[in-house]
């Protein structure tokens, strides 16, 4: 899924890219965690706002996701024999982690909206309790139903775990993330009328815009690769081209993804809105 790891089928020495890709982004990504997280957990009036509870959720799924795909990737290049439990544990952890980036990229929309169009009722509850925390459990939860209602047990499996397994259910996750695309849309269109109404969106505002332009650009990145690997997947099945084609173009997207994961802190985490 965007989940792009979860949806191509690169092998051989494409494994050894993504690897090396997923492990480099994996170290900027824990260095940015072990920063804004250690930040968001210490100070009592940011571990208590939904906005930045969100963005430490968001690190921790971007950094496990890589963390796994680095795993799963190498197993692939050195052509390991995992055992069947060991196999559905990696892929349970990539789709659970994955999905929750788009669950979670979702429900920040979801509160910049409640932020920006019922700021009055979005005060009175954003620090109330630990409400953001069980939202974030929340996520967890139903991005980790997801893996197991789509894996079923493999009785011919050959001890040979790759990206094969990851294929299964390709339809529902397409369902999956266009419908947290649509919601994801809705609140943009929702907040920029709402900004503009307010006479807060113009030329002269233009860290605004920025901001606006920056966030765009980071979800387009998590979720366009999901639309366009399964169109390749198609074209693939149906010998409109060839394998090495769609296994480059899973590379470039993979890598594209994996990128996505290392600027999301400078664009959520770093960067005042």
């Amino acid at each position: 899924m965007s989940l792009s790891n979860t949806t191509d089928t690169g092998e051989g020495g494409y494994a050894c890219v993504r690897f090396y890709v997923s492990t480099i982004s994996f170290s900027v990504l824990l260095f940015f965690n072990l920063i804004i997280n250690w930040t968001i957990v210490r100070e009592k009036k940011l571990r208590r706002h939904a906005r930045f509870v969100l963005v430490f959720h968001l690190l921790v799924s971007a950094l496990v996701h890589l963390g796994m795909s680095s795993i799963f990737n190498y197993q692939i290049h050195l052509s390991a024999r995992p055992s069947r439990s060991a196999c559905m544990a990696m892929i349970t952890v990539l789709i659970s982690s994955a999905s929750n980036i788009m669950l979670t990229l979702t429900a920040m929309a979801l509160d910049r909206f409640c932020a920006v169009c019922h700021p009055m009722r979005y005060t009175s509850t954003c620090t109330a309790g630990f409400w953001p925390w069980l939202l974030g459990v929340f996520t967890w939860m139903v991005a980790l139903l997801i893996p197991l209602s789509l894996i079923q047990p493999d009785h011919e499996y050959n001890n040979k775990c790759s990206r094969d397994q990851l294929k299964k259910g390709e339809l529902q996750k397409m369902l999956f993330i266009g419908l947290c695309t649509l919601l994801i849309l809705y609140t943009y269109v929702r907040i920029l009328v709402e900004s503009r109404r307010l006479g807060v969106l113009n030329r002269r505002n233009r860290a605004g815009c920025r901001t606006i332009a920056l966030h765009g650009t980071q979800l387009a990145v998590h979720i366009l690769p999901s639309f366009v690997n399964y169109p390749l997947t198609i074209l693939f099945n149906t010998k409109s081209i060839q394998k090495e084609t769609k296994e480059l173009a899973a590379v470039v997207i993979f890598a594209a993804f994996s990128v996505a994961q290392c600027i999301a802190p400078v664009v959520y985490g770093l960067r005042k809105e």
